[in-house]
């Protein structure tokens, strides 16, 4: 049985007394490392949790940044442990807070609610947001129970008079549903809608339900539904919702000496503190410092001195806990250790996020990280995020005619252009109404189609600004111009097909099945894939191993996870002795993707290379020629890679990122060279011919429609040109130790925008990056932002593909009006790629 490291710890005499007086005053632990902070705030709650009078843990951290590492690695140790957001409203006029956030906090207060002896990280500036008292909850709060006796009649009355519309299908926030025994209902608190069923006049089960499939996904005892909107209630500051007796501990992580302060007072009094003794030589960094984190596997030398120095530990009767992301790290550690360390009583390796690892000499313990160890995953993601996935899907509504509206154009397949006038109910026989599309044509005329038929008409699309000419009812026009249109596209088709049976009749390479090497590299990936990735790499897989050549699009929001499935594709095929092009549409984007693949394949001998303006002159011709003689097994770059002097020895593998960001010259190049390799293509906005042909079946596709469980949906707000809001929106980001996109896409104007900028947020770091600029330089500004060395990136649409900066979850697009929807798509799919609420501010000249 693992060894309880907080009841472990706290039994040795310095943490001991500390934790003694914790009833007498204000204890102090001075000087404790960072790193240790969560374990320290972990060894109080769990007093708190011990005592004969049950008590509550607050633990409040510097900033947003600070509440997610404490929460994160405190659930190593401690669960559960809640996690109480912030307020959080878009820095414009008007905004209203996001329901889905609201949602979060009502949840958590609710835990709070019904744990007496709870654990809660939050901020110090949540402590001052407005929050519904917990005895205001209560009374809007019913209370539901599996074998609970309750009417049917009565539950549905009840929610009805609170205020729940009733629907055909719940599908929203405050929607309920009733089929013979069963009641779906969404309540304002939780990220699923609940299913209750009857027998008679009893609950004979509750579960919360998937909205999209329909689904049963987590049966429950018991279950709160909240009467009303939260505004409702009695609203109190979160400060007042700690009672005496509370434990409020402050986390002070932004702080020079670091230090946590464990305060048992039920406020933040300026209380005299006794007895502050100096913690510095109790908790501290491990002092691995020298193994130079991500060394330990590719340095014989370092890798030994680490074993000493574990084997030391454990000689001296030492406790050491290595945490480890996954099963897949686990295993590369026990390869790693001889069989005496592996099988030592002292030594284990549990599953957990940790970033930093600390030592605590007085009770011989050393806490260590496979992210320090091995270099690895250093941005952990919080593990509150396990409903996110539910908390999307609650977001996604089916398409209607409601989405049209009156005026706008549309194209009736038989008839032609038309404008769309609503939806009227006619009288049919027997009293029978029936609800029709009302289309207006040339002339006046107007054609009332049946819902039935309603899959004949779609919104119109153009090319330009300019507004279509409608067609005429009975006119023979709009039949010559489809007639033509469908020759045109058999012509286009069969050129593209006949390329295709090329591809199909030849005879390509069988890459061999999976090896160790790939199942333990796919073992060692940190993040859960969706099961919409789990099947595209499954597909991608099977494609290389038949003998046709492989043409697969992976087609995927931003942020799905098209990079993975390109990477275990790029691993495949140099497992099975090829080499792996991936062409990026610029020259920042390849450089990202470089620095990915090293990292993901730094433990295997592989070796990866760059090939862009990034690199000097002797560096692309040492790239080149390690191509032709095959020392070079991955290259990434961009279209320099389909230069004529780029020659591979055995080319196995293309993937193309972004394809609908090349050049038609560059696509016929790409079919010359490439006819009998490998293709995967990558895109969110795929070009119509490719996505023609993966539709048709001459191209396969995969599609990645689920979100991962950290992807929050990004908060759009468009507004005009507001300095107030511009700074607004930077000082809150960086209040929150994030990043933001300043988009101003005119270079000749670029640096006055700066200098503006910069009397508007004194304290903002400010770096600009363009296309104009010397490559070195530009690589400096990005690696500067991609580093944290920098809160604003002003740039022009250089940041446009495939940028992946976690910490950057705010982006402002000055003159929004002047971008496509296409544009404005990718530059917003920049955010929302960590666990932080995202805001994209559009700005239009007012």
């Amino acid at each position: 049985m693992a060894l309880n490291l907080l009841d472990y710890v706290a039994q040795t005499p310095p943490v001991a007394a500390k934790l003694r007086a914790l009833g007498r005053g204000s204890v102090v632990f001075d000087h404790v490392d960072e790193a240790a902070q969560p374990f320290v705030a972990g060894l109080v709650a769990a007093r708190a949790r011990q005592s004969k009078k049950p008590r509550r843990t607050w633990i409040v951290a510097a900033n947003l940044r600070a509440q997610e590492r404490i929460h994160n690695e405190l659930s190593n140790w401690l669960d559960p442990v809640v996690f109480l957001p912030e307020v959080e409203i878009a820095a414009a006029e008007n905004a209203l807070p996001d329901p889905e956030m609201a949602a979060d906090r009502l949840q958590a207060l609710e835990q709070i609610r019904e744990t007496p002896d709870a654990v809660v990280v939050l901020t110090a500036e949540a402590l001052e947001d407005a929050v519904p008292t917990l005895e205001g909850l209560r009374r809007l709060t019913l209370e539901l129970a599996c074998g609970e006796t309750l009417a049917l009649e009565t539950l549905i009355e009840r929610v009805a008079e609170a205020g729940y519309e009733r629907v055909p299908q719940v599908a929203l926030r405050g929607q309920f549903a009733v089929r013979g025994g069963i009641v779906d209902l969404f309540s304002w608190q939780h990220a699923m809608p609940l299913r209750v069923e009857f027998f008679g006049d009893e609950i004979a089960s509750l579960r919360f339900f998937d909205l999209d499939a329909q689904t049963a996904v987590q049966p429950a005892d018991h279950a709160s539904v909240l009467l009303g909107e939260a505004g409702e209630a009695r609203q109190c500051k979160v400060r007042a919702l700690v009672r005496k007796g509370d434990l409020l501990v402050d986390a002070q992580s932004g702080v020079e000496e670091a230090d946590v302060t464990i305060t048992a007072e039920a406020a933040l009094p300026e209380a005299s503190q006794v007895a502050v003794e100096d913690f510095s030589t109790a908790f501290y960094d491990h002092g691995l410092g020298e193994f130079e984190a991500g060394d330990l596997v590719v340095e014989a030398g370092k890798k030994e001195r680490f074993l000493r120095q574990l084997g030391q530990w454990l000689k001296e009767g030492w406790h050491v806990s290595i945490f480890c992301n996954n099963e897949g790290e686990v295993e590369r550690f026990r390869d790693l250790l001889p069989e005496p360390e592996l099988e030592h009583p002292g030594l284990e390796l549990p599953i957990g996020t940790l970033a930093l690892g600390f030592t605590f000499p007085a009770g011989k313990l050393a806490v260590l990280s496979d992210a320090e160890l091995f270099g690895r995953y250093r941005n952990t993601r919080a593990r509150r995020l396990a409903l996110r996935r539910a908390r999307e899907q609650a977001n996604r509504t089916q398409i209607d005619f409601s989405e049209l509206n009156e005026g706008d154009y549309v194209v009736h397949l038989e008839h032609g252009i038309a404008l769309f006038c609503g939806l009227e109910k006619f009288a049919k026989a027997e009293g029978v109404e029936e609800e029709v599309l009302v289309l207006e044509f040339a002339h006046g005329a107007k054609l009332y189609a049946p819902l039935e038929q309603s899959y004949l008409v779609s919104r119109y699309v153009g090319v330009g600004k300019r507004n279509p000419q409608l067609s005429e009812l009975g006119d023979a026009k709009w039949g010559k111009a489809k007639t033509q249109a469908q020759k045109a596209v058999f012509e286009y088709a069969s050129k593209l097909l006949a390329v295709h049976a090329e591809r199909e009749t030849a005879v390509g390479f069988s890459f061999p099945p999976d090896n160790k090497w790939q199942n333990e590299f796919e073992r060692s990936f940190v993040f859960k894939e969706t099961p919409d990735q789990i099947t595209a790499i499954v597909e991608t897989k099977t494609d290389m191993e038949g003998e046709q050549p492989m043409d697969r699009l992976i087609c995927g929001d931003v942020g799905f996870g098209k990079t993975e499935v390109a990477i275990r594709a790029a691993f495949k095929a140099v497992m099975g002795g090829k080499q792996v092009a991936l062409l990026a549409p610029t020259t920042v984007l390849a450089q990202q993707h470089y620095q990915t693949f090293r990292e993901r394949m730094s433990d295997y001998p592989i070796t990866v290379e760059c090939l862009s303006r990034f690199r000097t002159q002797g560096e692309q011709r040492k790239v080149v020629e390690g191509l032709k003689e095959g020392s070079v097994d991955i290259v990434i770059g961009t279209h320099r890679l389909i230069s004529k002097d780029v020659q591979f020895k055995r080319l196995g593998l293309v993937v193309i990122d972004e394809e609908q960001r090349f050049g038609v010259l560059h696509k016929e190049k790409f079919k010359e060279l490439f006819k009998l390799v490998d293709v995967l293509t990558l895109s969110a906005t795929p070009i119509p011919r490719t996505l023609y042909l993966s539709l048709m079946g001459a191209k396969d596709m995969s599609v990645l429609e689920t979100p991962p469980q950290n992807r929050i949906p990004t908060e759009t707000v468009i507004c005009g040109y507001d300095e107030r809001i511009i700074r607004d929106a930077i000082v809150r980001e960086m209040a929150r130790q994030g990043q933001v996109y300043f988009l101003h896409n005119r270079v000749g104007t670029i640096l006055a925008m700066e200098e503006k900028l910069k009397r508007l947020i004194p304290k903002a770091r400010i770096v600009v990056g363009h296309g104009q600029m010397d490559e070195h330089e530009l690589e400096d500004v990005m690696q500067r932002f991609v580093a944290g060395k920098a809160d604003v990136l002003l740039s022009t649409t250089i940041i446009e593909s495939g940028l992946d900066i976690p910490n950057a979850n705010t982006i402002i697009i000055d003159r929004a009006d002047r971008f496509g929807l296409a544009d404005l798509y990718q530059l917003r799919g920049r955010l929302g790629r960590a666990e932080h609420k995202a805001y994209a501010y559009l700005m239009i000249p007012r």
